[in-house]
């Protein structure tokens, strides 16, 4: 997926995959992910996508400064 966030493109195909969270079964409609990723150019943002009864129930793109990432890792015990 990819999406221009003010005036900067981030693309899970280009940018480095650091860790993945992933709550429910597959099907399961309050089940999603959470995918943290880094830019080639030190930028975080964290991929999301879920079923119906989800808090992501469209996938979308989320930018995060580096230190809500480790805060990020830390909360989900990656």
């Amino acid at each position: 997926m990819k999406k221009i966030i003010c005036k900067v493109e981030y693309d899970t195909e280009a940018a480095d995959l650091v860790a993945k969270f992933t709550s429910g079964e597959l099907g399961d409609p309050a089940g999603y992910e959470e995918t943290l990723y880094v830019t080639a150019a030190g930028k975080y943002f964290l991929y999301v996508n879920g079923g119906a009864e989800s808090p992501y129930t469209e996938e979308n793109i989320k930018r995060m400064s580096a230190a809500k990432a480790e805060e990020w890792r830390a909360e989900k015990g990656i």
